[in-house]
């Protein structure tokens, strides 16, 4: 049995968690493949708004699992919180949420590493959501760090000293004023690795292939958006991790050739957290009002983002590098209102007509070509059917699906579960 992938197309925050929600119900298992707890994935039913940054989006679906892949990296003072939040709902944690003992631990001094380095970096800082990410990926590749398997081990916490203390030491080569009180975060820490401890811990990898040989149906869930990707996103305004499709294969140990269907996510417009050029960026009452009328702050920071007009540009070549079989259009009723709609279909790049997205999109470099359509005026948010969708929806529907040669699947027409619209 496949394992179909559902990712971010654009920078983050297209809407996963809720996507990943309403597909459960067809699959067995929820796979989680990268990224850490700087994630927020919404999710929005009877009445309530979850939020969550390291647990897989199905976890409310009695009947799926949900298993935390090698590629995450674990924040346990934060995966505790998620836990504690999660106990008045009754689930069955024990047996429904599995992590991988390859999955890599973000330390308290990961945390400090990563306020140090971007103080260091003034205004040329990226935005980093100082969670610790960064760092932990550099022990990761840099054969450091600490995996969950070893807080089975009897001496993980002489493992731990050696690799605080050696953060320590290097908070002090960045020679800025960080305050912090080591000891009373890691007394937080431990508190939070005992709770951990009492979970499920598996060989991810092994568990997948034997749910696949057993005809077991999984969906690998990504965390951020491919233009985050740490190879080919908008470097070095990225994450740490590879957000697209290869992602899943080495954060979870699945073959190329056992992909199935990838979903991609993406806005009916666009947005970005923090730093890093945004072509398509809008300063004026379009930009604000998309960002009001779609409440777009971090669900893990709160940090406002950034809004502009659809980037085709940049939303092609995400759909190419993952090699998108279906996709899913997020929040096409914060469009309604607007009497004329801009889609970037190329770029002015240094003097020249270009429609690939290039090494370098700056502003100094990059121009967004427009081609305007008519928008709509209706509220969608109580449409419940395809039929019901104004033609000039569906106009900008059939004009995306042109361009990009992939069908639309569904379209969201607000936050809740049952606001989802099949095509």
């Amino acid at each position: 049995m496949a394992v179909d992938l559902l990712l971010g197309l654009q920078w983050g925050d297209e809407g996963k968690g809720k996507i990943v929600d309403v597909l459960t119900e067809n699959y067995d298992i929820i796979a989680r493949f990268q990224g850490g707890p700087n994630a927020g994935h919404t999710l929005e039913f009877d009445g309530i708004k979850h939020v969550l940054h390291t647990i897989p989006s199905g976890i409310f679906h009695k009947n799926a699992i949900n298993i935390v892949g090698n590629g995450v990296v674990i924040d346990p003072v934060i995966f505790k919180k998620e836990l504690d939040a999660l106990k008045k709902f009754g689930l069955d944690i024990k047996s429904k949420l599995l992590i991988s003992r390859k999955a890599h631990l973000i330390l308290p001094t990961h945390r400090l590493l990563d306020a140090a380095s971007e103080a260091s970096k003034g205004k040329a800082k990226i935005g980093s959501t100082l969670k610790g990410i960064g760092p932990t990926y550099m022990d990761k590749t840099g054969r450091n760090g600490m995996r969950i398997g070893d807080l089975e081990l009897s001496n993980w916490k002489e493992k731990y000293r050696a690799l605080a203390n050696k953060h320590e030491a290097m908070i002090g080569f960045y020679n800025v004023d960080i305050q912090y009180n080591l000891a009373e975060l890691e007394a937080e820490f431990f508190k939070a690795v005992q709770e951990l401890k009492e979970l499920t811990f598996i060989d991810s990898e092994e568990y997948l292939y034997q749910a696949q040989k057993s005809g077991k149906k999984i969906l690998a869930e990504g965390a951020q958006g491919s233009l985050l990707d740490i190879d080919f996103g908008t470097y070095p305004f990225v994450t740490s991790s590879n957000t697209t499709a290869a992602g899943a294969c080495t954060g979870l140990g699945v073959a190329p050739n056992q992909i199935g269907e990838v979903k991609g996510i993406f806005k009916a417009y666009t947005t970005r957290v923090g730093s890093g050029p945004f072509p398509t960026e809008l300063f004026d009452a379009d930009g604000e009002t998309m960002g009001r009328v779609g409440n777009e702050f971090g669900a893990t920071t709160g940090r406002s983002r950034r809004c502009g007009w659809l980037d085709l540009v940049a939303l092609k070549y995400a759909v190419r590098i993952n090699g998108v079989t279906e996709l899913m259009m997020m929040k096409g009723d914060v469009l309604s209102g607007f009497k004329k709609l801009k889609v970037c279909t190329a770029y002015n790049y240094k003097g020249a007509k270009i429609e690939h997205f290039p090494f370098n999109i700056e502003a100094k470099n990059v121009t967004p070509i427009y081609t305007e359509m008519d928008g709509w005026a209706e509220d969608l948010t109580k449409m419940t059917s395809a039929e019901q969708l104004p033609e000039t929806l569906n106009n900008y529907i059939s004009f995306l699906e042109k361009e990009l040669e992939v069908p639309i699947k569904i379209v969201s027409v607000g936050p809740d579960r049952k606001q989802t619209i099949h095509r």
